[in-house]
């Protein structure tokens, strides 16, 4: 018997040196789910830090896992796939929140499918998951200089900070990375691609 529950998950990568970094956004967007729903994470299996909420939008009610994959990026599908299971979650009722390259900065896409767009998480999950059928929150954040050195200045890239005017614009980013997580279970995905994918 499938859950009603939703699986919301950030992916990052744990530990200090990882945090405030581009390739968290999906754990900073998590955090802000968090603050909003008040949902406090505890340890699943090693894997994840999860926690358990209701969200309640326009009179309707849902009620969602929320989780940080502790598995390092690379390796994410092992929590996801754990977590899906242990619940029994379907992959259209899970929604991965994650930073892509390949959008501007503030951008934000939502898709279910498709490449993984050499994000390793999401490959991990598709791996782990055996399909792509699940939802995704594409949080952008820019890319590296192409050049010579392109693999060290991606790695440095994502791994890299915000500065300046993005620092600035961060906590906005975040909440319309939330409020996307959240559309797509209230509003479903073509009414929260349509909202969010032309911005």
């Amino acid at each position: 018997m499938a859950s009603d529950f939703w699986l919301i998950a950030g992916l990052g990568n744990p530990g200090t040196k990882y945090e405030g970094t581009r390739h968290n956004m999906g754990f900073m967007v998590a955090d802000v789910l968090a603050e909003r729903w008040s949902v406090s994470l505890a340890d699943h299996k090693g894997l994840a830090k999860i926690g358990k909420g209701v969200m309640n939008l326009d009179g309707k009610m849902a009620k969602f896992f929320l989780a940080k994959p502790l598995t390092f990026m690379n390796n994410s599908g092992a929590a996801i796939s754990s977590i899906s299971s242990y619940y029994q979650i379907e992959p259209d009722h899970i929604v991965i929140i994650h930073d892509d390259m390949d959008l501007d900065f503030g951008r934000i896409k939502v898709k279910a499918g498709g490449s993984a767009g050499g994000h390793n998480g999401i490959k991990s999950i598709d791996r782990s998951l055996g399909t792509q059928q699940y939802a995704r929150v594409r949080m952008g954040v820019g890319h590296a200089q192409r050049g010579a050195h392109a693999h060290d200045n991606t790695v440095n890239w994502v791994l890299g900070g915000f500065g300046g005017t993005q620092k600035s614009e961060l906590p906005n980013f975040l909440a319309d990375g939330a409020d996307a997580a959240e559309s797509v279970i209230f509003r479903g995905l073509a009414a929260t691609q349509e909202h969010f994918n032309g911005r």
